[in-house]
């Protein structure tokens, strides 16, 4: 397992080793162990989520308050353009985001640490996007950051409007966000 870190402050990039020839292709997704490992972590995972989106959804930027979610994030068909953001008032890395493609041919996962706001963007006609959980989902203590807020200017690589769900379009302003 290949882990490379990103410009914000324990949020990873993780690379399983892959296993390809004429047949196909055979990787380990999730170990626990290894994980826990490699991240220097000892979260468990409670939850499995798996999405499917045309091109164009943009769904976030989401997190949780009072139960926040770590979640491994991983696309197992098509690309997203996947952003997390860094609300932890006491992180060096604050305001800041990262952005990166996630496609079913790189198999890379991304690790967002509890505490951080996520959000994707979907490139391909479509995308399967699979996270698992730290915590469970609790609607009531979901929030949501507007994509396009001025505040942290993330860059989307958009073609027009994104298509967003009534949720993800009453998204509250940066300056809002309830940590």
């Amino acid at each position: 397992m290949k882990v490379t870190p990103t410009a914000i402050v324990d949020v990873l990039i993780i690379e399983s080793r892959v296993f390809d020839d004429p047949r196909g292709f055979f990787f380990e997704s999730f170990n626990q162990r290894d994980f826990n490992d490699a991240t220097g972590t000892n979260f468990s995972f409670v939850q499995d989520n798996h999405s499917r989106s045309a091109k164009g959804v943009l769904r976030g930027l989401h997190y949780q308050i009072g139960q926040p979610q770590g979640k491994l994030v991983r696309v197992v068909h098509g690309a997203v353009f996947d952003v997390v953001v860094d609300i932890r008032l006491a992180s060096p890395t604050f305001k800041k985001w990262v952005g990166l493609e996630l496609n079913q041919h790189d198999n890379r996962q991304i690790w967002v640490p509890p505490g951080l706001a996520h959000g994707f963007l979907v490139l391909s006609d479509s995308a399967d996007f699979l996270y698992k959980t730290t915590d469970y989902y609790a609607p009531a203590l979901e929030r949501c950051i507007v994509w396009n807020d001025s505040t942290l200017a993330i860059d989307w690589p958009l073609d027009g409007a994104p298509a967003l769900s009534a949720k993800d379009s009453a998204g509250q302003a940066f300056t809002a966000v309830v940590y």
